[in-house]
């Protein structure tokens, strides 16, 4: 008797999608931030197509914002801002990255990734280091102790 080897049954919408980076951030004062690359990953047995959705469509461009993706492989998809204004520092917009297998119209997964503009690179990597500081200064130390007779040792715990 000859079994048939069947491929497990996706459920709608659980499908884990592997994108990097997470998160964009755009900086008004440097050009060279106004196009990036989010790069979606494959590591299935079968081939995906995906589609780029976004919540603000009209401050981006989305090149290739639909296709397919091979069994084990990757795709660059390239992200460019086009509406650098003051108005939107500091906004957030997302992105979503819907997944599907490639003869099937349901999505079987989807990753959103968030997209912010700020005004200055300067001004971000200050407020990081000062955000740094305090979060350092901020911190504990707890010493504990454990009792030998005639030896007292001390073990430092950080929060």
């Amino acid at each position: 008797m000859h079994q048939q080897k069947r491929q497990p049954e996706l459920v709608e919408g659980n499908l884990p999608v592997f994108v990097f980076p997470t998160e964009l951030i755009f900086y008004a004062d440097d050009q060279s931030t106004h196009k990036q690359v989010l790069t979606l990953y494959n590591p299935y047995e079968f081939a995906l197509k995906f589609k780029v959705l976004c919540t603000t469509p009209n401050k981006y461009v989305v090149v290739d914002a639909a296709g397919a993706v091979k069994p084990q492989c990757c795709v660059d998809i390239v992200i460019r801002h086009r509406d650098v204004r003051s108005c939107h520092y500091g906004v957030i917009d997302k992105f979503r990255l819907q997944v599907s297998e490639q003869s099937q119209r349901k999505a079987l997964g989807r990753k959103e990734v968030i997209a912010t503009l700020l005004p200055s690179a300067k001004e971000q990597q200050k407020e990081e280091e000062e955000k740094r500081i305090k979060e350092h200064l901020t911190e504990s130390l707890f010493f504990e102790q454990s009792f030998q007779p005639g030896l007292i040792t001390m073990a430092i715990l950080r929060t």
